[in-house]
């Protein structure tokens, strides 16, 4: 359990260039530079997650429809309300620009590769979960820019017509370009998964750097102390378990089999860092992007620890239920 709990390399990495990017932040043409090749990254990070999702699983998949809209439900209606319901708590406590942080990490949608693998450990419905969480990132793709003009935008007018469009192009078209190219190149992505994810996670290290640089430029630890930081801990910790707690109980309020709980526990729960970080790049202005993502950073992290100690809980509940009946 200690071990699930550490951070595991990917953090490690992040935290250490988030450092670099506080010590060493790129400026002038060298962030000229890496700005587009950070462009260059995130629309290979889209194409290899189109190449990557199997239309037929999640095809397939839409025939559990009331779990699938009940996860979406929670991904893009209970997380948004519950964080406008908190800005008279949170905006005095971190302030309005990481309050907006927070808005953020609210609407976007839910992680895919760990929320298969959590469901998995907890033998819960994993093919529920492929689609659940597939579906909740496509649609991310036109729901969370629209959220966040809805109700972002408004508060920080850091957002134009513009940017809420240019998503579309910049991860997208990637998206579908990846998707048409499945039928040529799937085999070859799925066959080298394990190599392809440090391309994956190096476009995420090069977004938060260029992110962060632009940011602590700007003096974004001038503005975030260590209370603050505490605070969005708090919040995170607080956020996360009422929408564990909400997606337990609601399961079993609503008839869910125990395989599809674990299923909507773990895709209703969860904030893409992969797909929250590209996006925040987009939508944002560059000095605004490093205090948009520190909370989806640290409700990442969060997730990643608590979700392990529970998919380990449910496993274990399972065995003994079944060596009960054994018995």
């Amino acid at each position: 359990m200690l071990r699930k709990l550490l951070p595991d390399t990917y953090v490690i990495a992040l935290l250490s260039t988030v450092a670099l990017a506080s010590l060493l932040p790129c400026r002038g043409d060298v962030a000229a530079m890496l700005g587009v090749l950070t462009h260059v990254a995130i629309a290979v990070l889209f194409f290899l997650h189109g190449a990557k999702l199997s239309r037929e699983a999640v095809v397939a998949g839409f025939t559990h429809w009331r779990l699938h809209l009940t996860t979406l439900s929670v991904t893009f209606i209970l997380f948004p309300v519950l964080g406008l319901a908190a800005r008279p708590l949170l905006a005095p406590w971190v302030g309005d620009t990481l309050y907006t942080g927070v808005l953020f990490l609210c609407m976007l949608p839910s992680t895919v590769q760990s929320s298969i693998a959590f469901t998995a450990m907890a033998r819960g419905n994993v093919a529920a979960s492929v689609c659940g969480a597939s579906a909740s990132n496509i649609l991310g793709m036109f729901v969370t820019p629209l959220l966040v003009g809805l109700f972002v935008a408004q508060g920080s007018g850091a957002i134009s017509t513009d940017a809420i469009g240019s998503i579309l192009v910049q991860l997208l078209l990637p998206f579908i370009a990846g998707q048409a190219a499945r039928r040529w190149i799937g085999g070859w992505v799925r066959r080298r998964a394990p190599a392809l994810k440090y391309v994956d996670q190096g476009s995420i290290l090069l977004v938060v750097y260029t992110a962060f640089s632009a940011a602590v430029v700007e003096g974004l630890w001038s503005k975030v102390d260590g209370p603050a930081l505490l605070g969005l801990l708090a919040i995170s910790a607080l956020l996360l378990s009422v929408v564990m707690l909400s997606t337990a109980f609601g399961a079993r309020a609503l008839g869910f089999s125990r395989e599809d709980e674990i299923s909507f526990v773990f895709c209703g729960s969860k904030k893409s860092l992969a797909t929250g970080v590209p996006m925040a790049k987009v939508l944002f202005a560059a000095p605004d992007v490093g205090m948009m993502v520190l909370p989806l950073m640290l409700f990442h992290q969060l997730q990643l620890m608590v979700c392990a100690v529970l998919a380990q809980r449910y496993a274990r509940a399972e065995t003994s239920d079944a060596a009960r009946q054994r018995a």
